[in-house]
C-alpha cells in the first residue's frame, strides 16, 4: 500500500483532463483527432443568462489568448472611460508672437490618440495615403489665423503621456519592425507605419524598391528579399524601436508591378514633428529649430519649462468606434494604446516602479477583482495578445463576457465591436455560407501554433458566451481553423 500513493499523486498531476458529461461527442471527436494529439484544448460556453454551462472542457487550463486578450483590454476601456471618450491631441506655444513671428516652439502635445491620421478613420479608405489627413489643414488654419509666418524655435512632440517603453519587453524578435508590432508612444501617427513598394521581375532576381510613403527621415533599409514564382508570405522587416535601420527579408512574387510590404516607423513622436515641420514649411511657414521629441530632449538634459498656449485640439473618434476597430481589425497598436491610458488613472504607490502596460494591467485586474472576477485566472503582459507569456483561462472570459453583456452600461457598444462571423472584420470568411453565418459575434487570435476563438453565439433562443483555445496542434493553421468552424457548428 505505500507505494500507492505517489503513482496515484503522479496521474492525478499528469494525467489529461477527464472527459466530463458537459463535453458533447462533437468536442470529443476533435480532441481525439489526429493533429490535436499531444495538442492542449480549453473550452466553454454558457447561457449569458442563468450562467448555466452547456458544454466545457478543462476550462479552468491557463491557455495563451493571442489576439482574443483584446476583449479584456476594450471592454475594461469601455467601462472605465466610456463608449463617448474621445482622445486630444494639442497644438501649442511657448514664447511670445511679434507680427508675424512665433518667438519660441511649437509642441504637439499628445494623450495617447492611436488614431491620429491612421487609415481606419480616412474619408475613402480606399484611396487613402499619409498625405491626406485631416490634422494638418486644421494646424494650419489655425497658424494662419494668428498671422503666424515665422517659428523661430522648434517642433516638438511631446509625448509623455506614455513612457518610452513602445513595445512590450516580453514580445518576440519577429515582431519587432513589422506592421504588426508597431510601437506605441503618447503620438502616434497613420498607425505608425510606412509602406514600401517594390517592382519585381523574373524569379530569381533581386526586387526594386520604388517608394517608401510616407518618407521617414534617416531610415535606412537593408534589403535580403528575392524573387519566387509565387509569394509564400514569409517577407518580413525587422528592426528596434527608435533605431533608423530596417532589415528587410522574405520572398516576394514574380513579374510584379506593385507589391507593398509594410512595416513600423523607429520613433513616431520625431517623425511626426519632423512631418509637421515639412507640412508647415511647404506651406509658407518658416522654421528656424530642428524637430525634435521630449525623449531627446530629456537625454540632452534640455527640456522646456516655459507656459504654453493652445492654438488647436484635434479629437479622435469616440472611443466606441476605436473599440470596434480594435476587436473588428485585431488592431494591435489601438489595443496597446488602451491599456497605456488605462494606466494614466493608476495611482503609483510609494517606491513602486511600473511602466505604463503595467500600470494599465494594474488598473484592469483591480477593476475585474471589484466586480467579482478570479484574476488569478489572468496574466497579462500587453494589451493585444502578443506576448507569449500572456495566460487567460475559459472560465475567466466567459464571464468577462457574461458581465458585459447583462451588467455593463457599456454593453451595447462592447457586443457590437465583436465582429459578425462570415461578414466582416477577421472573421470575415469563418462560418461563411452557413447556418451560423451573422449569429455568431466572434474575436478571432493566432500566433505560431495557437488559434483562439471567443465571443458570443446564439442556439435556439439562447444566447451563450463562448471560449475556445486551442495550442499545439499538428496542423497548419488554416487546418485547425477548418476544424473548429466544424466543431462550432455541430454543437450551435
Amino acid at each position: 500500500m505505500k507505494n500507492k500513493l505517489p503513482v496515484i499523486l503522479f496521474f492525478s498531476l499528469f494525467a489529461p483532463p477527464l472527459v466530463s458529461p458537459q463535453t458533447p461527442p462533437a468536442l470529443e471527436r476533435f480532441l481525439e483527432s489526429r493533429y490535436m494529439q499531444g495538442a492542449s484544448c480549453a473550452f466553454l460556453a454558457k447561457d449569458i443568462q442563468s450562467g448555466e454551462i452547456l458544454y466545457a472542457y478543462d476550462a479552468n487550463r491557463k491557455m495563451p489568448p493571442a489576439s482574443v486578450l483584446k476583449i479584456v483590454t476594450t471592454a475594461t476601456a469601455l467601462e472605465l472611460l466610456g463608449a463617448e471618450h474621445r482622445f486630444a491631441t494639442t497644438l501649442e506655444y511657448d514664447g511670445e508672437r511679434n507680427a508675424s513671428a512665433l518667438k519660441g516652439n511649437l509642441y504637439i502635445k499628445g494623450s495617447g490618440d492611436p488614431t491620429l491620421g491612421s487609415s481606419h478613420f480616412a474619408p475613402d479608405r480606399s484611396s487613402y495615403t499619409p498625405d491626406r489627413n485631416t490634422f494638418i489643414p486644421q494646424w494650419l488654419d489655425a497658424l494662419r489665423s494668428q498671422g503666424v509666418r515665422e517659428i523661430t524655435g522648434s517642433v516638438v512632440a511631446d509625448e509623455r503621456v506614455f513612457d518610452t517603453e513602445g513595445v512590450s519587453m516580453k514580445w518576440v524578435f519577429e515582431d519587432a519592425g513589422s506592421y504588426y508590432g508597431a510601437g506605441c508612444y503618447g503620438l502616434s501617427v497613420f498607425d505608425n507605419l510606412y509602406r514600401l513598394s517594390f517592382r519585381t521581375g523574373r524569379a530569381g532576381s533581386i526586387p526594386e524598391m520604388i517608394s517608401c510613403v510616407p518618407v521617414v527621415p534617416e531610415l535606412r533599409f537593408h534589403t535580403y528579399l528575392t524573387v519566387g514564382v509565387r509569394s509564400n508570405d514569409s517577407s518580413y522587416i525587422v528592426g528596434a524601436p527608435f533605431v533608423p535601420e530596417r532589415y528587410v527579408y522574405g520572398v516576394l512574387p514574380a513579374n510584379a508591378q506593385h507589391v507593398v510590404l509594410r512595416g513600423d516607423i523607429p520613433d513616431p513622436p520625431l517623425f511626426l514633428a519632423q512631418y509637421v515641420k515639412t507640412c508647415l514649411q511647404e506651406a509658407g511657414i518658416a522654421i528656424g529649430g530642428k524637430a525634435t521629441s521630449f525623449r531627446l530632449l530629456q537625454e540632452a538634459h534640455n527640456v522646456p519649462t516655459r507656459e504654453r498656449k493652445i492654438l488647436a485640439t484635434t479629437y479622435s473618434p469616440v472611443l466606441r468606434d476605436i473599440v470596434s476597430v480594435t476587436n473588428g481589425r485585431s488592431h494591435n497598436l489601438y489595443a496597446e494604446a488602451l491599456l497605456k491610458t488605462l494606466g494614466t488613472r493608476y495611482r503609483t504607490k510609494l517606491g513602486e516602479v511600473l511602466s505604463s502596460s503595467g500600470k494599465g494591467i494594474r488598473v484592469i485586474q483591480t477593476h475585474w477583482e471589484k466586480n467579482g472576477l478570479d484574476t488569478s485566472d489572468l496574466w497579462m503582459f500587453d494589451g493585444c495578445g502578443l506576448a507569449l507569456s500572456n495566460r487567460v483561462t475559459a472560465s475567466f472570459l466567459c464571464n468577462l463576457l457574461i458581465y458585459m453583456a447583462t451588467k455593463s452600461v457599456q454593453s451595447d457598444a462592447f457586443v457590437a465591436s465583436l465582429p459578425r462571423a462570415g461578414r466582416e472584420g477577421t472573421v470575415a470568411n469563418l462560418l461563411r455560407g452557413t447556418p451560423l453565418q451573422g449569429k455568431a459575434r466572434l474575436k478571432s487570435g493566432g500566433m505560431s501554433r495557437v488559434r483562439t476563438f471567443a465571443g458570443y453565439i446564439s442556439k435556439g433562443n439562447k444566447q451563450y458566451a463562448v471560449a475556445l483555445f486551442t495550442e499545439n496542434y499538428a496542423c497548419t493553421m488554416a487546418e485547425i481553423t477548418g476544424e473548429i468552424e466544424k466543431l462550432l457548428l455541430a454543437l450551435f
